[in-house]
């Protein structure tokens, strides 16, 4: 029944070492405190500012890998927990990805809207972010747009060949449903 809170890494995706980040942890509530927990381990409180409060990762490493979560406190009390988010840390191997959406970056609600991301690499598996949410999204083709899919994307990259080896996330673009 409390508010919920997201978290989310602006801009999204696997960062490479020496790389940066920010983790960014809202809800829709008014006065109280983010703790930011990794691994289980609060790491520290963040001050709302906004609906919003924001934890920057510079020159990353392995040790800033895991598993992140947010907590929401008001009065001392735990109201709301996030999802748990996965940030990930390795070497980009592979050429920057190419995203394009068709039919354009401008449509009508309920159009068809598919997502190409291109890579000079064959099997290559990729993945579709949208800034603002935690969870990668499988589906490159979204039925009926609404307004709510408006925002935006990038996408990156992975072979598997023995070792995972990833992409840069590439260029985002900006959808805009009318």
């Amino acid at each position: 029944g409390g508010p919920t809170i997201s978290i989310f890494l602006k801009p999204p995706g696997v960062i490479p070492p020496g790389g940066s980040t920010t983790i960014y942890c809202s809800c829709q509530c008014d006065n109280g405190n983010f703790v930011l927990y990794k691994k289980g381990h609060q790491l520290r409180t963040l001050e709302l500012r906004g609906r919003k409060a924001e934890f920057s990762i510079y020159n990353a490493t392995q040790e800033d890998a895991g598993p992140y979560s947010c907590h929401y406190l008001s009065g001392g009390n735990v109201l709301a927990r996030s999802e748990t988010l996965e940030v990930m840390v390795q070497e980009f191997r592979l050429p920057r990805p190419v995203l394009s959406i068709l039919p354009g970056l401008e449509v009508t609600a309920g159009a068809n809207v598919t997502f190409h991301c291109t890579i000079a690499r064959s099997r290559a598996g990729c993945f579709l972010y949208l800034e603002g949410q935690s969870k990668t999204l499988n589906d490159f083709i979204i039925s009926h747009v609404h307004e709510g899919d408006g925002g935006r994307y990038s996408c990156q990259c992975l072979a598997r060949n023995g070792s995972l080896e990833w992409s840069a996330v590439s260029k985002p673009l900006e959808l805009v449903v009318r």
